[in-house]
């Protein structure tokens, strides 16, 4: 797959050199054209090559957390939840909500 890769993105670069170096060519020219040509196909024929392999790693976390549930193992979902924060800001206060409490009629 990476052969195919990189033998377009070769041909999509030498195109665009012509173009650059072409009497009648420009520098933009030559950029759209590596990007038009080279890029964005390649980009999208790569997304969706990968796709099977991005379901079978979802399916496989999926597994795993399940058995994880059935075993009765808690796992964190979100390890930013679990660690303190690492940022140089002071932490938020919480948001006060915009909707008053409702009361209970005596």
């Amino acid at each position: 797959m990476y052969l195919v890769v990189i033998a377009w993105l070769y041909v999509a670069v030498l195109m665009a050199v012509a173009e650059a170096t072409s009497s009648t060519g420009t520098l933009l020219g030559a950029i759209i054209t590596f990007f038009l040509y080279g890029l964005a196909p390649i980009g999208i024929g790569v997304y969706l090559m990968g796709t099977p392999l991005r379901r079978k790693a979802r399916l496989a976390r999926e597994r795993q957390d399940a058995a994880l549930g059935m075993a009765g193992v808690t796992q964190p979902s979100n390890v930013s939840e679990t660690t303190p924060d690492q940022g140089r800001h002071a932490s938020a206060a919480p948001e006060a909500s915009g909707v008053a409490p409702m009361r209970e009629k005596p």
